[in-house]
């Protein structure tokens, strides 16, 4: 069973549980998938959506069954030959009264055993946070908090505590020991004395509390990306990693998992060696597993997002990454580049912003620094200056000259992070600080570029362990680890969470993982891409749709095809910016919406209208003008321009909002509809020919849940919503063919359809799918720009596959996804010898020249099959 045939991604929460996941097990055995994709299973916060904030390495989560439902879930499994993939999240836990390890830390400090767990900065410069942890969870000053009576003693199962609002906070033992029975009248807040009794105590404990907006200025413990609930784990000590893998371990050993996904491996020091620890234990338990359970290698991916021209590792020892590389090429290549200059004007006359991509993220990234990431800004200028002083040719060196520095080496800093450790930084890396040193150039002063060069040979450039023992060296150590951990976080928050969200030339390339700068792909660079995956990593998963996607895999396809009808496009919103002017308003001393918001927003309405949706329809327009203002009003906050988050522009957000709702309830729904309409049918050419090159390219495919129907799902939480099993199965056990279900393809059987065809050829023949070679395949005649088309073969084995591309001058405004045959009229392509047989159709042939016509029949997509 190993490596996976195909993976299935189900979100766990109170509403879906493991036994929940138990009632759909066979259905996704006929679809032809080998193993459901667990999302984190061990107990997190309570009431959690995703299970990224675990509380408890130890437990498997009790709101979503606990492990006697796991162990039920996995005898299903095997009933059906199945297996399990589960997520892990080795960066961090949640914080707060549920995680015992926590509470531990903060009753007792650093004489805690979890002190070391946490990666906190015990030697903070501030004086009052020095030998503490920094807790940012104060809803306002502390003084007026304090005042106010929301900080008071209590009793919690016999033992002094500190009440917080609604939660706890615990005492140390010295201090506690110390409290009369009477504590709780003497320390009372509402007076004066009370209150002073009660902040002297307050002061005396191993935290400071502090109001959660000064997070970013205070925080002393290192974060995921600059969430304060979410605290990094030291998982480079291995008293750490074996405590917090010990039950994914003993779930492994004992059978009931059978491979990991490793959530965010670059906020860990050092994922080189995490990941062939994690192989090297993963490999020393699979002789204890049970008969019956695969006693294949584990398998083995990591969250990671690379550049377009870095390449996972290999000798990390994984299967490869969860897919976002090939989720950013095959959606680049379904896009048109001529429509790249019309879309580009357009966004930069409407919005008065000429600057590209690559500007908005540079911007995005100075912003960010700031507004959340100035600790761990000032944590690696303190080691670098630690190193600095301990070396008399550089004692001279100031703080803030190293810290100013850094700033513009991260704002520059052209991809997540470097890997450099002991030795150094290797050649790739060096070319990565290359381009971030030639960016801070352009904008730092003149006096500080020599520190630059000094400041980029520290962090890697010249080995560590070149360097004696002492002080610099552990000091550049420190440095290089604290650097490298805090890139990824500032990339992943400027580009995807901010800049994403500023930039709006067309909302399909903008996507985690994906370079918006970048609208598409011409086909031999897809190819050579897949050729790369097939010789070094074959088993990476292959993904076009996540928990964490910013757009349905099907919504950004649609929109894909503004790129084709660009001149039409740039014709409908200039139309309907004037025709709708009188409905934006005045907030907060600016026009709602601004123009980029207001053209993001036309893209967003006319890529997620539900298929099958009147414009006269009150209900379902409600329905869909909820969720679209959901989405609104979280974009605007990530963009950080009008509103944010932390502190949140409502008046804009409302006018916002009224303008979304205005439009909707009057003339402009139809208008909205009828364009939706027009992409719609090669919007779905597009989904189809995703779907079909993640089924049989190079890698494992992995099916997010419910997207095996058409995926117009917007950003969290949205995406995450409830899946209609019940009716996925009623079309799967219907069982019609592709040409069947095209009558009718609105109501997502036809993907459902080419999805199970393909699953199922990948398992009755796994060798061709999982070993097979990858050689484009070349098409000839008028149409052949309009095919991707490629051939995978296995000991005489051989694969065909066809997919149409850039189809809006055939389809936009049909009524089904279906080719007119003689708009392939002299069109072909060259099948070699062979008795081929098609896997979405009826068709069976001998090799030779095929018309395309031939080989696509009625859809937009094709793959053919040879016998052995």
């Amino acid at each position: 069973m190993s490596p996976p045939r195909a993976l299935a991604r189900l979100q766990f929460h109170a509403g879906f549980t493991l036994d929940d996941a138990v009632a759909v097990v066979g259905y996704y055995a006929r679809m032809g998938i080998s193993h459901l994709y667990a999302s984190p299973s061990l107990r997190a916060r309570r009431g959690s959506t995703h299970g990224y904030d675990v509380v408890d390495c130890h437990e498997v989560n009790p709101e979503i069954g606990g492990e006697p439902a796991l162990r039920r879930l996995v005898a299903a499994l095997r009933e059906h030959g199945m297996g399990l993939v589960v997520d892990i999240v080795p960066n961090h836990m949640g914080v707060g009264s549920e995680n015992a390890w926590w509470m531990d830390v903060l009753r007792q400090g650093r004489e805690s055993r979890y002190a070391g767990y946490f990666d906190i900065d015990w030697l903070a410069p501030d004086p009052l946070v020095r030998g503490r942890v920094l807790l940012p969870i104060l809803g306002d000053g502390y003084d007026l908090v304090l005042r106010e009576g929301h900080l008071r003693l209590g009793k919690r199962r016999g033992e002094w505590v500190l009440r917080l609002y609604d939660d706890y906070l615990p005492l140390s033992p010295a201090t506690s020991s110390q409290l009369a029975d009477d504590a709780e009248r003497t320390h009372d807040p509402k007076d004066e004395a009370g209150r002073a009794r009660l902040h002297a105590l307050i002061e005396k404990q191993n935290y400071r509390l502090a109001f959660w907006k000064l997070a970013s200025d205070m925080v002393n413990y290192r974060r995921f990306f600059d969430i304060n609930e979410l605290a990094g784990l030291r998982i480079e000590r291995t008293v750490v990693f074996e405590d917090t893998h010990r039950t994914i371990f003993r779930l492994y050993a004992e059978g009931l998992i059978d491979g990991v996904r490793c959530d965010h491996v670059d906020g860990l020091a050092d994922p080189r060696r995490y990941c062939r620890q994690l192989r090297h234990r993963l490999e020393r338990l699979r002789t204890q597993r049970p008969q019956g359970a695969p006693r294949d290698a584990a398998y083995l991916v990591v969250e990671k997002i690379l550049a377009e021209d870095e390449a996972l590792r290999l000798d990390w020892r994984t299967d490869g990454t969860t897919g976002y590389e090939f989720m950013d090429q095959v959606s680049a290549v379904l896009h048109d580049e001529h429509g790249e200059a019309p879309l580009t004007d357009l966004w930069r006359r409407l919005t008065g912003d000429a600057a590209d991509f690559a500007t908005q993220a540079v911007r995005a990234r100075r912003q960010i620094l700031v507004d959340s990431f100035e600790t761990e800004l000032d944590r690696t200028a303190r080691a670098l200056f630690a190193a600095a002083r301990a070396d008399v040719a550089t004692r001279d060196v100031s703080q803030a000259a190293i810290r100013r520095v850094l700033g513009e080496l991260l704002v520059h800093f052209p991809v997540y992070r470097t890997y450099a450790g002991g030795a150094g930084r290797d050649a790739f890396d060096e070319a990565v600080f290359a381009r971030a040193v030639e960016g801070a150039m352009r904008t730092l002063r003149v006096e500080d570029v020599e520190l630059l060069h000094l400041v980029a040979r520290w962090l890697g450039g010249e080995a560590p362990r070149a360097l004696p023992p002492g002080p610099v060296r552990r000091a550049r150590e420190r440095a290089i680890a604290s650097f490298q951990q805090a890139t990824s976080p500032v990339a992943a928050k400027a580009v995807e969470d901010t800049a994403g969200y500023r930039y709006g030339r067309l909302l399909s390339r903008n996507e985690v993982g994906v370079d918006a700068a970048r609208l598409a792909l011409p086909p031999e660079d897809f190819h050579a891409r897949c050729a790369e995956r097939h010789e070094n990593l074959p088993h990476t998963l292959l993904a076009t749709a996540t928990h964490d996607h910013k757009r349905g895999e099907d919504l950004r396809a649609r929109l894909a095809v503004l790129s084709e009808v660009a001149e039409r496009w740039v014709i409908t919103v200039e139309r309907w910016r004037t025709r709708h002017a009188g409905l934006r308003q005045r907030a907060e001393g600016r026009m709602a919406p601004s123009a980029s918001d207001e053209v993001m927003l036309y893209q967003m309405l006319v890529g997620a209208w539900p298929l099958g949706l009147a414009p006269d329809d009150e209900e379902g327009i409600e329905l869909f003008a909820t969720r679209i203002a959901a989405w609104q009003r979280k974009a605007l906050r990530e963009a950080k321009r009008w509103t944010r988050w932390t502190s949140p522009n409502e008046p804009y957000e409302d006018a916002c909002e009224d303008f979304l709702r205005a439009m909707l309830s009057g003339g402009a729904a139809g208008e909205l509809h009828a364009f939706a309409e027009y992409i719609a049918t090669p919007g779905a050419a597009n989904g189809l020919a995703q779907t079909v090159l993640r089924l049989t390219t190079p890698g494992v495919p992995d099916l997010y849940q419910g997207t095996e129907y058409w995926d117009f799902s917007l950003v969290d939480p949205d995406n995450r919503r409830p899946v209609d099993f019940l009716a996925r199965s009623a079309s799967l056990e219907r069982e019609p063919s592709p040409v069947e279900a095209l009558c009718a393809w609105r109501d997502g059987a036809l993907k459902q359809s080419v999805i199970v065809r393909l699953l199922c050829a990948r398992k009755g023949h796994p060798e061709l799918f999982s070993r097979g070679t990858y050689r484009p395949l070349e098409v000839a005649g008028p149409a052949a720009d309009k095919v991707l088309a490629f051939t995978r073969e296995h000991r005489g084995q051989r694969l065909v596959v066809a997919v149409g591309r850039h189809l809006a001058p055939w389809l936009a405004g049909l009524s089904a996804p279906a080719i007119p045959a003689d708009h392939w009229e002299g069109t072909s392509i060259e099948l070699p010898a062979g008795k081929w047989t098609s896997l979405l159709g009826s068709g069976r042939r001998e090799g030779g020249r095929v018309p395309m016509a031939e080989l696509m029949g009625e859809l937009t997509v094709a793959a053919w099959i040879t016998a052995k």
